[in-house]
């Protein structure tokens, strides 16, 4: 079975996706057919977004283990 790997752009539309399925959700004007859809829903969004964090954090990892040890980020200084 092969993994679906999570673009960025489609990892930042689930979360606004699932942004808005809480709202909706914490509303409380959907019926308890369509709160149980929205919430698949949100559920499917969830494990698709811990997917891609998933396989981002093992890129990092393997970035890490090939370069040796993770240097610390420092924010060029302004001018």
């Amino acid at each position: 079975m092969s993994r679906k790997t999570t673009s960025p752009q489609k990892f930042e539309q689930s979360l606004e996706e699932l942004e808005a399925i809480v709202t909706s959700l914490e509303s409380g004007e959907l019926s308890l057919e369509e709160s149980l859809k929205v919430f698949e829903k949100g559920i499917q969004l969830t494990r698709g977004c811990q997917t891609a964090l998933q396989e981002a954090e093992q890129k990092v990892q393997q970035l890490v283990d090939q370069n040796g040890k993770l240097e610390p980020f420092e924010p060029p200084e302004e001018a």
